[in-house]
């Protein structure tokens, strides 16, 4: 068989176009009750002036929206404004420190943090759209056009150096948006949780102290906790503002350290934050969470080693990958122990999951993610495979595998039908290595396995993204 995989450079080393226009060339059937604005962030500029960054989460942030009318689909994609991206335009030329470049000369937000690119996430709060980094507050976007608003500082209670993760929650009981940032210190590093209502307003805030300076990308909810995660992957702060290096450069691996799940209570929840020891393992993205009692089912993407050195260097990515899994464990909050850990068999270096989003922090069985059939094998390679979870199975319930020289990108978000909650659909990129060419393909989220039951071609190519979400009409 033919390997594409080179290939897949073409979706990534591109100058990126924003954009706005009707999508007329629809393959298959759109269903007639799909409506509202799908929202996918994700880095769009490697390169600039002969200068290429290193890492995946290095290129500036462009959010793409599709969305869906009575008169059709129309898609828009625009850069995120911010002062980084103004200020390297401006003078042609890189200036800032990103998390895998370093170079001489680089600067950094108030000396203490990069100025973030703004590529990893977005979200609808309330009325609002807010495109998130790591370890800053978001950035405010017009909903319709994308066009840059400015920072957004919850009414003041944050600023431009409060830690602040890309990975928002968002509890489907309240509508408020939960989220999280680690302050890293050489005595004493905290993890924040914040709770925030649809308005944008300070629902509460509490501070928790953690064993080390961990690098921390997501969390889940619960109905009454905030679960993480926690491995062993420490973040060197001397020698990131010390002697200049990039965060890459300056994260620490110490499996001998091991790794261990730490709820903390939720805003409302006075119960006291433990700890749930691991022997090891990385964890990037967490899948979902709930209570049945005084039981917590936390559900998760787990790999040996982390997973970060594999998005380097562009575009050479995920040479060594990880098989990985999705890992459900069960934990009594009472007596604060370990009930049971469930392995799934799927294997293919999943990441980017997914679930309705009616159904976070609440009892549930199905999920989605991206899968790489080539994983366990050396040499570039990229997602190929979308994968339906089902826990009552114990496994993937239903694969879909993209054809030879075909591959998939972004968060594969659900979106529920109005008035029927066994209905959905699931939405993703794809990439088509020979025709170059972009496309957002929709399957039936129970029935992937069939294949896409509507395609819809970009007139220009778009990078593949990270994370999207979905926002109904009002």
């Amino acid at each position: 068989m033919k390997d594409y995989a080179p290939l897949i450079e073409k979706w990534l080393l591109f100058d990126a176009t924003e954009d706005s226009y009707a999508i007329e060339e629809v393959r298959g059937t759109v269903p007639e009750w799909l409506r509202g604005a799908y929202y996918l962030n994700g880095p769009s500029r490697f390169r600039r002036n002969g200068f290429q960054y290193r890492h995946w989460l290095d290129g500036d942030g462009m959010v793409r929206a599709l969305f869906f009318t009575d008169d059709g689909i129309h898609f828009v994609s625009r850069f995120v404004s911010t002062r980084k991206l103004a200020e390297e335009t401006e003078q042609g030329r890189p200036l800032y420190r990103t998390f895998g470049t370093a170079f001489a000369g680089d600067r950094l937000r108030r000396g203490v943090m990069l100025e973030p690119p703004v590529n990893v996430s977005v979200y609808p709060l309330g009325s609002r759209l807010l495109a998130f980094a790591e370890q800053s507050i978001p950035i405010e976007l017009d909903p319709q056009t994308l066009e840059t608003i400015g920072e957004f500082d919850f009414n003041g209670k944050l600023n431009e150096v409060s830690p602040f993760a890309a990975h928002a929650k968002f509890d489907p009981a309240t509508g408020r948006m939960a989220n999280f940032g680690i302050s890293f210190s050489s005595t004493q590093p905290v993890l924040y949780l914040y709770e925030f209502e649809p308005d944008g307003s300070l629902a509460g805030r509490r501070r928790f102290p953690v064993e080390a300076p961990h690098t921390n990308h997501d969390f889940a909810l619960s109905e009454r906790f905030a679960l993480f995660f926690l491995s062993p992957l420490e973040l060197d702060f001397e020698r990131f503002w010390r002697k200049g290096a990039s965060v890459m450069e300056s994260l620490a691996w110490r499996p001998e350290k091991g790794s261990y799940i730490y709820a903390v209570p939720r805003v409302s929840c006075d119960a006291e934050p433990f700890i749930i020891k691991r022997d090891s393992g990385h964890c990037l993205h967490l899948i979902n969470a709930f209570e049945e009692g005084s039981r917590i089912h936390l559900d998760l993407v787990e790999f040996e080693r982390p997973i970060y050195p594999e998005y380097q260097p562009v575009p050479d990515f995920y040479r060594d990958i990880d098989l990985g899994r999705p890992v459900r464990y069960v934990i009594d909050s009472a007596e604060r122990r370990l009930i049971e850990r469930r392995e799934m068999s799927y294997n293919r270096g999943p990441d980017f999951p997914s679930v309705d989003p009616r159904k976070v922090g609440r009892p549930y069985h199905d999920f989605w993610l991206l899968g790489i059939s080539a994983a366990g094998k050396k040499g570039r390679k990229f997602f190929d495979q979308l994968a339906h979870g089902d826990w009552r199975r114990g496994g993937v319930a239903d694969l879909y595998q993209a054809s030879a020289g075909r591959y998939l990108g972004g968060e594969p978000v659900y979106v529920g039908h109005p008035e029927r909650e066994d209905e959905g659909l699931i939405i993703v990129q794809e990439f088509e290595a020979v025709e170059d060419r972009v496309s957002f393909l929709l399957f039936n989220a129970h029935e992937v396995g069939k294949g896409p039951v509507a395609r819809l071609p970009l007139q220009r190519k778009t990078h593949p993204g990270f994370h999207a979400s979905f926002h109904p009409p009002s």
